[in-house]
Order: structure tokens, then C-alpha cells, then sequence
């Protein structure tokens, strides 16, 4: 990692061209890195993230950003990560950076429906699309730029910070065989999939990760979707619930975001900028990598070790959700004019995209199956 890490900023040098002015910096408080010439000032960023510290992929994207920088920079721009709860609560990090508490924060948009409602669609959204289309979108289709304008506003700027990937569509304590069985269920589940659940008489409640495996445990919930085979035997939800169902149909590709704080962000050399972009843009493909390969078997551990019932949704349960989903997301973007211009980019993309995999990606998955 150090030798990419010194390969990429040289690269960036060569790129660059002058500076801004320098920033206000702090007094160096650690050592720099151990390539690099000695510097006497380093600038300290803070990033509190939504995750517990250290947790597998989601909170470990964080930790490799901030290793990658450090690297990258040679010690010139060092960031500290705190996990929920270390600095301020796992809901509290939007605010956080656009107040300038902290400088970062690493996060997943959907949270701040009640801010931004537009910000659910650089997350994920039921029925939508992949983490590859997601990333293609973003990066190439223009929803970087609606992104960066749906935050302007809060003093943010976004960057992608990874990509669970297809989730799973959560555990349970009794079988779904019909529409009706979501009927006065207690799920944890936020963002759009939440509003999608209320419509069929489940009661959506949204809490952060950790408090998942307790509120199972005293029947405080009834069901709880997380994310994934690593992350959910990591908790060990396995424990306190009994049927394990895909597919993920309110989370295809999970996008997590970085928040940066306008100001900081403005104040920092343009090659530290360049670094912080390069290095996030990374972590967004290194999450995926990981998850992708993690999974397989965490998955193989749930079921052949302890013993988890999988089971899929019947066809008709889908086929139900995605009607209501097409309703609800429309319904949404019709009260918020910024939420109306994001959806139609994000629709229009989403249908050329879903056209040109119907005979490259699907077809060969389908072929594959035989």
C-alpha cells in the first residue's frame, strides 16, 4: 500500500500545477511518514463515521481513506476516525461536518431523508440500481454533480466512500409468505424501503447498527435488515433470529458517502485536494472488492455452521414491493422540487443502463445458471 500509495501522489504532482496559498496549520503531533523528508507542520482532520470503530468493510473504509491519505501525502494532511458514539452520535455526523465540528464524516445519505429527501437516491433506493451502475452514474452520468448540489446548501461536499453491494432483505422470526405477513411488523429498515414497508402495515423503525442484536433479543423489534452476510454474522443477528431472506430488493447497491466540510476542504494545497478525492475514489472500489469476495464465505458460515434458514421472498411478495415502490418514489419526488430533478436523472440513467444490461450482464448471468 505504501509503495501505490507514494506511486499515486507522485503522479498527482505531475499533474498539478501551482497551489493555493497555504492553510493554517497545527503544530505536528505525529510522526510523519517514514519514506517522506521530515515536515514541521501537519494538518489534523477529524472524521467521525455512522459505524462502530474498526467494523468489518463499512468502518474500515474509513480507516484505509485515512492510512491512504497519511501515504499519500506524506504525512502533510493526517485524519484521526472516530466511530459512533466516540465523538458524537451515529445520526449526528451530517451535522458535524456542515457545523464544522469535524472536518469528515463517512456516512450513507439515505439518513438525511429529513434534511434532503433528494439525498436517498445517491444512496440506494428499492428496486434501483447496482453498485456498478451506481458508480457509473455517478461518475460518468452526471449524479456527482446533482449530488454536490443537493448538499451546497448544508456547506458539504460528497464523495462516494464504497459499496456494499447487493444487500440481503433481512431476518426475521416468522416466514414471509404473503404481502399480509409485514402487517404489524416491527423492522428496522431506513430510507425509502422503510416508507415502501409502512404502505404494506409494517411499522419501519431506523436505529444505528449496533443497538440491532439487543432490540432483536428483547422483541423491541421483530425483524431488522443490516446489510450482509459479514456484517450481520459479525453482530451476530444470526443468534436472535431465525430465517435469513434475499434478495436486498430495497438496497441493490448500497453507496456510503464521504462528507467533507466546505470550508476545510477549500482551505487545503489543491494537490492535498487532488488526494483526498483520489484516495476516496479508492476506498469507493475497494469496499466493493471486499465485500464482493467476504460474503461468499461469511454466507457459507451462517448457514453451514449455525445453521441459518435461507429463504427467498416468493415472487409474488416482490412483484407486490416493487409496484408500491414505483408509487412511493414518485409520490416522494412530486413534494420536493429538488428531489423531482434528481429522480428523473436518476430514472433516465437507470433505464438506459438496465437496457444495455439486459443483453451484456443478465444475459450472461442467466446463461451462467445452466
Amino acid at each position: 500500500m505504501r509503495h501505490l500509495g507514494c506511486l499515486i501522489f507522485a503522479v498527482l504532482l505531475i499533474g498539478l500545477g501551482g497551489c493555493n496559498p497555504a492553510p493554517q496549520h497545527i503544530e505536528q503531533t505525529a510522526a510523519p511518514h517514514p519514506d517522506a523528508t521530515p515536515v514541521k507542520d501537519v494538518i489534523e482532520w477529524r472524521l467521525a463515521t455512522s459505524w462502530p470503530k474498526n467494523f468489518a468493510g463499512l468502518g474500515m473504509a474509513p480507516e484505509r481513506f485515512a492510512k491512504l491519505v497519511n501515504e499519500m501525502s506524506h504525512g502533510r494532511l493526517q485524519i484521526h476516525v472516530y466511530g459512533a458514539g466516540e465523538l458524537m452520535p451515529a445520526f449526528a455526523v451530517f451535522d458535524g461536518v456542515s457545523q464544522g465540528k469535524i472536518q469528515m464524516a463517512h456516512a450513507a445519505s439515505y439518513y438525511w431523508k429529513g434534511k434532503a429527501p433528494a439525498s436517498q437516491f445517491f444512496s440506494s433506493i428499492p428496486f434501483g440500481m447496482t453498485a456498478q451502475e451506481m458508480n457509473g452514474w455517478l461518475h460518468y452520468g452526471g449524479g456527482m454533480a446533482l449530488w454536490e448540489e443537493v448538499y451546497r446548501p448544508f456547506g458539504i461536499i460528497p464523495l462516494a466512500g464504497g459499496n456494499t453491494g447487493m444487500q440481503m432483505g433481512g431476518w426475521f422470526n416468522k416466514p414471509i409468505n404473503s404481502i399480509a405477513d409485514f402487517k404489524g411488523l416491527k423492522i428496522r429498515m431506513p430510507g425509502l424501503g422503510g416508507e415502501v414497508l409502512k404502505r404494506v402495515g409494517a411499522v419501519p423503525v431506523n436505529m444505528a447498527g449496533r443497538e440491532l442484536y439487543g432490540a432483536l433479543q428483547t422483541g423491541s423489534i421483530d425483524a431488522a435488515e443490516w446489510v450482509g452476510p459479514v456484517n450481520d454474522l459479525a453482530f451476530g443477528l444470526h443468534k436472535v433470529a431465525k430465517y435469513y431472506y434475499y434478495p436486498g430488493w430495497h438496497e441493490p447497491g448500497s453507496n456510503m458517502e464521504f462528507l467533507i466540510n466546505k470550508g476545510a476542504f477549500e482551505s487545503l494545497p489543491q494537490d492535498l485536494q487532488a488526494i483526498v478525492k483520489t484516495a476516496a475514489r479508492a476506498i469507493n472500489q475497494d469496499m466493493l472488492d471486499e465485500y464482493t469476495t467476504r460474503n461468499v464465505t461469511a454466507l457459507d458460515t451462517l448457514v453451514k455452521d449455525e445453521g441459518v434458514v435461507l429463504k427467498a421472498f416468493p415472487p409474488q411478495v416482490l412483484s407486490e414491493l416493487e409496484r408500491i415502490s414505483q408509487q412511493v418514489i414518485e409520490e416522494q419526488a412530486e413534494q420536493d422540487p429538488m428531489m423531482r430533478k434528481v429522480y428523473r436523472a436518476y430514472h433516465t440513467y437507470e433505464q438506459g443502463v438496465r437496457e444495455y444490461h439486459k443483453i451484456s450482464e443478465d444475459a450472461y448471468s442467466q446463461q451462467r445458471q445452466h
